[in-house]
């Protein structure tokens, strides 16, 4: 739940009831930064960066925004991009890779059920979505201390703080989105700087924190419902 998903519902439908926004939340115990440098060095021989995408491959994902953008920071530096999932554009994209020459730098992995290994070793999320209620996906790679380029629809704003945690661009904007990267990118220092403040952020939503608001929330309803 979102904010940004709270305000599209009360437009959406006539409600008179208050809605109460409660964000979803992220086991921290399980996505974290381990080391697996020999992951890594299997994946980037050469210490590529490795960029990561993690969808459904539906068109509101907008994937070939990935690899376009992708392809832009690829004239810059060296790098791997990963793409996570499947679904009814993953052919699409496929047949855009080879179009634009770049199978030798873009791996499809398809579903994983471990996606925090593969987030583990990765230093930038993509997330180019036209809509997102939240950006859970982006909210997982930050607890793993990668930093995320977004789209600023939906409740992405509410996750990814733009010049703290990643960067948001307008939906479509590839320049904007492979120039804000770079800029990550450009040295260990500012890298470090992003991956920490991602962890501080995806912090806050830590199931810890989060779920006794549900329970508290549970609980007035009850009250409510029980003595009104």
């Amino acid at each position: 739940m979102s904010h940004a998903l709270k305000k599209q519902t009360l437009e959406a439908f006539d409600i008179s009831n208050d809605i109460k926004v409660i964000h979803n939340f992220i086991d921290l115990n399980r996505f974290s930064r381990q080391n697996k440098e020999h992951f890594k060095q299997a994946i980037a021989p050469n210490g590529e960066r490795i960029f990561i995408h993690v969808s459904n491959f539906r068109k509101v994902k907008r994937v070939d925004d990935v690899i376009k953008m992708f392809a832009l920071v690829e004239k810059e530096i060296s790098a791997t991009l990963l793409m996570i999932g499947d679904g009814p554009d993953r052919y699409k994209m496929e047949a855009l890779c080879r179009e634009m020459g770049l199978c030798d730098k873009i791996r499809f992995l398809g579903k994983q059920e471990a996606v925090e290994e593969l987030l583990a070793i990765s230093d930038i999320f993509v997330m180019p979505s036209e809509n997102e209620s939240f950006g859970l996906a982006a909210l997982e790679a930050m607890a793993c201390q990668v930093p995320v380029i977004s789209s600023n629809v939906g409740g992405i704003p509410e996750v990814n703080i733009d010049g703290v945690t990643g960067y948001i661009s307008s939906v479509g904007d590839i320049e904007a989105m492979a120039k804000n990267a770079l800029s990550i990118l450009k040295s260990e220092e500012e890298l470090t700087k992003f991956r920490k403040a991602a962890l501080t952020q995806a912090e806050r939503f830590s199931i810890d924190y989060i779920l006794p608001q549900y329970e508290d929330y549970y609980a007035e309803i009850i009250r409510t419902t029980v003595y009104a």
